[in-house]
C-alpha cells in the first residue's frame, strides 16, 4: 500500500530491494504532447508539464526533448526550453554529435 505527500512524492516500502521505496505517481510530469519526430541522429519530442503539484516551483510548462542514438551503447538525451535560450555550461571535450543514428542498438527507448 502507498502513501503519497501533497507534492505528489509516492512512498511504498516493498520486500524486494530492486523495486524503488520513493516514486512519483503516473499523473506527475510531462506528457508527450503529438508524437516524437525523427532526426537525423534520433528524434525531437515536445513535452507539456501535467498539472501536478510542483516540487520546485517556476517549472516550465512546456520543454523539448532531444534524443540522439549516438552508438549501439550510448544514448544521449537533453531536455531543452524551446522558447527561451539558457546559458548551458561549455565543455571543450565533449563536441556537438553530428552522425546518423545507430544501428544494432544495445537498448531500447520509449517514450
Amino acid at each position: 500500500q502507498s502513501t503519497c505527500s501533497l507534492r505528489g512524492c509516492c512512498w511504498s516500502p516493498e520486500s524486494d530491494t530492486s523495486v524503488p521505496w520513493c516514486f512519483f505517481s503516473p499523473n506527475h510530469g510531462y506528457q508527450v504532447q503529438g508524437s516524437q519526430r525523427s532526426t537525423q541522429a534520433g528524434f525531437e519530442a515536445t513535452l507539456n508539464r501535467l498539472s501536478s503539484p510542483s516540487l520546485f516551483g517556476n517549472d516550465i510548462h512546456t520543454v523539448l526533448l532531444t534524443g540522439e542514438y549516438q552508438t549501439p551503447n550510448r544514448f544521449r538525451f537533453k531536455i531543452t526550453d524551446p522558447n527561451t535560450q539558457r546559458f548551458e555550461v561549455p565543455h571543450e571535450h565533449v563536441r556537438p554529435f553530428t552522425g546518423s543514428a545507430a544501428s544494432g542498438l544495445n537498448y531500447k527507448v520509449e517514450l
